[in-house]
């Protein structure tokens, strides 16, 4: 092994860095966005339900 194969080994250029910050926030925002999804389909399912708006087709 040369002394640049060492050098690179030991520091391995940066790399290894950049997983320690990216990888949580990948886990956060996927976190973020899975939460989303479920918050917006709950909404819509509530929407659904209870339509403050809706008349309806029955006739009093």
């Amino acid at each position: 092994m040369t002394a640049s194969n060492i050098a690179l080994l030991a520091h391995q250029g940066g790399w290894d860095e950049i997983l320690l910050v990216a990888g949580p926030i990948v886990v956060i925002v996927g976190l973020l966005v899975i939460v989303k999804k479920r918050l917006d389909r709950s909404v819509a399912l509530r929407n659904r339900q209870v339509d403050p708006l809706d008349q309806g087709t029955e006739g009093d």
